[in-house]
């Protein structure tokens, strides 16, 4: 006898829903608009969790950077694979749905996008040639496909949109491939894709902001990637999203340094490492902060936004958390995790921060800095419980020996950071690499702080059940207490390192946990200092889902 097939009684994201999601959906990157990557769930906690055992698994497309993050509605599962391979699952038993293959160029490299987004009865996809496509979340049909740039010059999309206020904003990426005036955040209307508005997020015009590239022209002013999908407020109808680095990363092969003797500029490179503050029917801006001037180390600040309170928290490269009022863009504090020696000191009432001149990479010359690409806090988000009002950050230790690589005389710049990264332990290493942190809100303190061998590679996923998920460099999953930082539960090794965002949802009625295996996601680069640490060259990609015995 047939069975029903599940996905016939999933129902219309509504705006409604997206405010207040089911507690066992997982509807987009972050689960909800305020970014904290919290799964409300408890059936898995601090007594079960050691139970947890592997049922059912999904192989995927091999080869290619993933940095997946399943989304989940009504029992349904959506994942992406590199080759823009979209699937439907179903949740509870891994069974293909449907699926849709979107043909990437062959000038293309396959590679996956950490995001993607559900709203209505769409499921809203980026892809790596700078489309943007709706699908029918029921069918798997196409609905529309919308390019929004033009892949030949460069542009490309490495995570998904966010659909605020019945808006998709979709943040354009890869503008590290020289194109004049950089990239920028766009909205769409979720029922054509038509563009509504469009906000270039390097600064233009004869404005202070405008005035910030040292009396660089436009047309020689390159990166600033929206590479991260953003946060939204209902409240205040603001999306806050971040933005990348100027390139190529050295100032002195960019143009922002020598600093220029006309006192109308600056060299602050706005609006590089930044928060936008960004109505989501506009693009008008209503206010933004920058995090670091003159970025010269690729160490920028776009990754995710966490809303709590009146606050906007972030954590750039450096790994140091910064928190800002989030109705008024005024810098609130600072907190240092990993070891750096970049800053030198941070202004208690701006947050401005001093530059230690000796990290500043000249041609010529090789400098040591503490961290470096791909960071001390990488694209693996931070999350936060509203449990334990304490946010859990995946963390990296390392150093990097830094040298310029200088355009020949005559040479036009066409792409690429221009430097290279000889990575090392930190100075005082005791051989640990890997990290997480439990840093309570309210007064900045560090709860616990985990460290191993084997670079922490996932973000971190915190449950009401009071237990914390990581995934690893050596192939495990690992379960934290949410108080003290004890391992509660690890898996066996997985098919490959977990450079992911792991979710957890609900599938009739019963708790699941999901992590993506895949390689070569930015910090698998980590792997030059733990060459013991062996991966399959062929990289393959694979959903592991988890749960409690019957």
């Amino acid at each position: 006898m047939a069975q029903d097939n599940p996905i016939d009684a999933i129902t219309p994201v509504t705006d409604e829903m997206l405010q207040d999601p089911p507690d066992g959906d997982w509807l987009m990157w972050r689960r909800t608009y305020n970014g904290w990557g919290y799964s409300p769930l408890d059936e898995i906690n601090k007594e079960n969790v050691s139970d947890l055992e592997l049922v059912w698994s999904w192989g995927m497309t091999p080869g290619g950077r993933t940095q997946e993050t399943p989304l989940v509605h009504d029992g349904i599962m959506f994942i992406q694979n590199s080759t823009h391979l979209i699937q439907a699952l179903d949740a509870a038993t891994g069974d293909l749905i449907w699926e849709y293959q979107y043909e990437l160029p062959d000038e293309v490299n396959p590679n996956g996008e950490r995001s993607k987004a559900i709203y209505g009865d769409k499921l809203i996809v980026a892809t790596r040639d700078a489309h943007i496509l709706a699908l029918d979340i029921k069918t798997g049909q196409l609905v529309w496909d919308k390019q929004v740039a033009d892949f030949k010059k460069g542009f490309a999309y490495s995570s998904g949109p966010i659909v605020a206020n019945g808006v998709i904003v979709q943040g354009m990426t890869s503008c590290s491939n020289a194109q004049p005036g950089g990239c920028f955040y766009t909205g769409h209307d979720p029922d054509t894709g038509a563009e509504m508005w469009r906000f270039h997020t390097i600064a233009r015009g004869d404005t202070p902001e405008g005035n910030s590239w040292n009396g660089i022209p436009l047309e020689s002013r390159h990166g600033a990637s929206a590479w991260i999908t953003g946060s939204y407020d209902p409240v205040q109808n603001l999306v806050f999203a971040g933005v990348g680095q100027p390139y190529p990363w050295i100032a002195e092969i960019n143009g922002l340094l020598p600093e220029s003797a006309d006192p109308d500029d600056s060299n602050d490179a706005l609006y590089t490492d930044s928060t936008l503050a960004l109505d989501p029917n506009t693009g008008e801006l209503k206010w933004y902060h920058q995090y670091l001037k003159t970025d010269s180390l690729d160490l920028d600040y776009v990754y995710e936004r966490l809303l709590i309170d009146d606050m906007v928290v972030t954590t750039g490269k450096l790994g140091i958390i910064e928190a800002l009022n989030r109705n008024t863009g005024e810098w609130l504090w600072a907190k240092e995790t990993v070891p750096q020696n970049v800053v030198l000191s941070i202004n208690q009432e701006t947050g401005e921060k001093t530059i230690n001149p000796e990290t500043v990479p000249h041609i010529g010359q090789t400098t040591f800095n503490c961290p470096a690409d791909p960071g001390g806090r990488a694209w693996q988000a931070t999350s936060y419980s509203p449990k334990t009002e304490t946010i859990y950050l995946p963390l990296v230790e390392f150093c990097s020996n830094t040298t310029p690589q200088p355009l020949d005389p005559g040479e036009i710049y066409t792409s690429g950071g221009r430097a290279t990264f000889d990575r090392v332990p930190t100075p005082d290493s005791d051989g640990n690499y890997g990290r997480v942190d439990a840093v309570k809100v309210s007064d900045q303190s560090t709860t616990w702080s985990h460290r191993q061998y084997a670079p922490v590679v996932s973000s971190t996923l915190p449950t009401a059940g009071g237990v914390v998920f990581v995934g690893t460099l050596d192939r495990k999953f690992l379960a934290f207490d949410d108080e003290t930082g004890d391992i509660l539960w690890e898996s066996g090794k997985m098919s490959n390192s977990l450079e992911s965002f792991p979710i957890s949802y609900e599938a009739g009625g019963k708790q699941y946990v999901a992590i993506v295996a895949n390689w070569a996601s930015g910090l698998g680069r980590l792997q030059s200092l733990t060459p013991d640490i062996k991966l399959p060259t062929h990289n393959p990609a694979t959903v592991y889902v988890f749960a409690l015995p019957d």
